[in-house]
């Protein structure tokens, strides 16, 4: 839940130039931090004071609160230890800010002043570097480059212009290595300050960062060592079936901004939507550089917003197309079993393992219904019920619900779409025979081929 404890409207504190220690005095003066528990999405933070814009809705997110004083705004962000629900019934141990990994999004406008409070309460040093922004040099956050690390037990601050409209991110720039795999990160929406040529308005605009761990079933903290090898790819630290559903009325024009964190590239994919990439971290894409796509790949420090109008009704997936980042708790070292009968090896296993069922002769369709018991704390691998049964994904999959007659910032899960009679596909009988199976017609022309093996690289 939300703990805005209370934001000290009013107080006065010194214009600092550069990035610079806290002191005890001014310490009286930093705004109280607003800490978030709930990995729901929150509804979007309207301005109460400063410039209007209008507000991201982040998945599974939230939008920090600040407090203006003498015209900047001000933010408070604690590095810290948090525990993040990532699906139900699978918890992660990991570092954040304000309560929450991802962190909370940070909105502002065009031209806004801003000073952010970074107190560090982790176990070692850290700073923050504002990804993709325009800024002093002695506030880019790099550790021992531009600034002394931030020591535990201190609060130090960060202060400059937002100089242009776009999304961005913010992230330790110390021990990375670590710090980011334990899930440190966060957003930065600047909002334009007036209409701009290659930004257009939008009903609705969403955001989220993709970052990815290495947890053992059963375990919840992150393996900080692992190099490509993640077994949870997630949205806002979210696996599906954790990740809330993106919710649009019909005709709403839709903007989706999509941060890349990770150790490797997504190929990210709509069904039943083309849509434009209009912005990456750089700024606005020119309007005769843009092209309709169904799939954009977000690389590693990337970000790309994309605009649709969601004109199609139904409940449509969104999600990377890489296929092993749409499960979860995924053992890389697991045989292939497809065509193997393992009967036999499955009555002697059982001797030794009651109730062991060998898996995967067919496929691994089974595992979405099989509820089978495993280690606590751990999400099952593919998972999800729908109206027709079993989703059978993870990862980074979600849904874009498309719905006539949503009333305008009605953000809730309208449930499933009821598809109109005649839009549904359908059984119409039996599969005929295989080729070559009995009964099956014989295939004019059939001829054996023979195949060599090649014994080495030779040639290729």
């Amino acid at each position: 839940m939300l703990n805005r404890r209370s934001l000290l409207a009013g107080a006065s504190a010194t214009s600092l130039a550069s990035l610079a220690a806290v002191s005890k005095v001014a310490l009286a003066a930093v705004p109280e931090p607003v800490t978030q528990t709930s990995p729901d999405t929150q509804s979007p933070l309207v301005p109460p004071n400063g410039r209007p814009y209008n507000p991201v809705v982040t998945l599974n997110g939230w939008t920090c609160p600040w407090r203006m004083n003498a015209g900047v705004k001000e933010f408070h962000l604690v590095a810290e230890p948090v525990m993040r629900e990532m699906a139900p019934g699978f918890t992660a141990r990991l570092w954040g800010y304000n309560g929450q990994s991802p962190g909370p999004t940070i909105e502002v406008v065009e031209g806004d002043r801003v000073r952010i409070y970074v107190t560090n309460r982790l176990p070692e040093p850290t700073t923050m570097h504002w990804h993709g922004q325009r800024l002093p040099n002695g506030m880019d956050g790099v550790s021992g480059l531009t600034q002394p690390a931030i020591p535990p037990g201190k609060t130090w601050v960060y202060e400059f212009v937002a100089r242009r409209p776009g999304t961005f991110m913010y992230h330790p720039h110390a021990d990375e290595m670590v710090q980011m795999a334990m899930g440190m990160m966060g957003l930065w929406i600047t909002h334009p300050k007036a209409k701009h040529p290659q930004i257009d308005a939008v009903d609705r605009d969403y955001a989220f960062l993709l970052n990815a761990y290495d947890i053992e079933p059963g375990s919840a903290t992150p393996r900080i060592m692992t190099m490509l090898d993640f077994n949870l790819w997630s949205w806002n630290s979210r696996v599906f079936p954790g990740i809330a559903p993106l919710v649009a009325r019909q005709g709403d024009r839709v903007r989706i901004r999509i941060g890349n964190l990770t150790m490797t590239n997504h190929p990210i994919h709509i069904h039943g939507h083309e849509f434009t990439v209009t912005g990456t971290d750089g700024g606005p894409v020119p309007r005769t550089a843009r092209w309709p796509e169904v799939t954009t790949d977000v690389a590693v420090g990337q970000m790309r917003q994309i605009e649709l109008v969601a004109d199609e009704e139904g409940d449509w997936a969104l999600h990377c197309h890489k296929a092993h980042h749409t499960m979860n708790a995924m053992g890389h070292g697991v045989p292939t079993m497809l065509g193997v009968d393992a009967s036999d090896l499955e009555d002697k296993i059982r001797k030794l393992v009651p109730g062991y069922m060998a898996m995967g002769q067919g496929g691994m369709h089974e595992m979405t219904e099989m509820m089978m018991p495993g280690p606590a704390n751990t999400a099952p691998m593919m998972a999800g019920d729908g109206p027709f049964g079993a989703i059978g994904m993870g990862g980074m999959f979600s849904l874009l619900k498309v719905r006539r007659g949503l009333a305008r910032g009605d953000y809730t899960d309208p449930g499933w779409f009821q598809h109109p009679p005649g839009t549904l596909a359908r059984e119409v009988g039996d599969a005929p025979p295989a080729p070559g199976a009995p009964g099956a017609a014989p295939q004019p022309g059939a001829a054996d081929v023979q195949i060599r093996k090649p014994h080495d690289h030779h040639g290729h």
